[in-house]
């Protein structure tokens, strides 16, 4: 008889030892093959284009073009492939923009081998993969409100890049070290900081770090 082809998966990831990890993971699944690696979206589309792999798993920060970009790419480009987002990110903030970009599932790197690899066969099966605790969210109605002169709608205001500037803020990081973060360059981070403020109504460039700063620690209470 003849053997069953093993699904081909690409990793996407910026950082090598990751990538390492996951090979090692996969290459232990007798169903599974690594069919390339990429350290950013430019260099995935190009291999992807000349592998077409099965299955692509995808951090949400990537040098340049971020993960959810890549992904509503892909999704346009590729209707076949699965999308896995992997990665060390928060999936309350994050996981349902990568569902709604196209991804078929979220699931956080500090997950066991056994859950990653379950996500990544119930991916290619054609069927949803996120944690108990995010399905439980994604179910819940959103609650309307919020602090005082908080933005409630933030998530549906920003962009995803500018919603990945807004947390950085929120996480106390500076113009520079988010344009090291995201390569890209200090007048782009810049430009959309004022997009930023223009978006959610606010004045100065202080009371938007503030307003990063408790819109940050407001999710994160949950």
């Amino acid at each position: 008889m003849e053997a069953k082809r093993k699904a081909h998966v690409m990793l996407v990831d910026d950082h090598p030892i990751v990538r390492d990890g996951l090979r090692q993971m996969i290459d232990r699944d007798a169903s599974l093959h690594v069919c390339g690696e990429a350290e950013s979206a430019d260099v995935a589309l190009e291999k992807i284009a000349d592998t077409r792999p099965d299955l692509v798993t995808i951090d949400v920060f990537l040098d340049g073009m971020n993960g959810i970009e890549l992904t509503k790419i892909l999704t346009e480009k590729y209707p076949g492939i699965r999308i896995l987002i992997l990665s060390m990110h928060d999936e309350s903030l994050y996981a349902e923009r990568a569902l709604r970009a196209g991804a078929m599932g979220y699931v956080m790197k500090q997950a066991s081998s056994r859950t990653i690899l379950h996500a990544m066969h119930e991916v290619l099966a054609g069927k949803r993969y996120v944690s108990a605790s995010l399905l439980k969210m994604l179910e819940e109605p959103k609650k309307p409100g919020g602090a005082p002169d908080m933005p409630s709608d933030v998530e549906t205001k920003l962009s995803d890049r500018e919603l990945s500037i807004f947390c950085a803020l929120g996480k106390g990081r500076d113009r520079s070290e988010i344009a090291s973060d995201l390569d890209i360059s200090i007048k782009t981070v810049e430009t959309h900081r004022a997009n930023i403020k223009n978006k959610l109504n606010i004045g100065r460039s202080v009371d938007l770090v503030q307003v990063a700063r408790r819109w940050m620690e407001q999710r994160d209470k949950g």
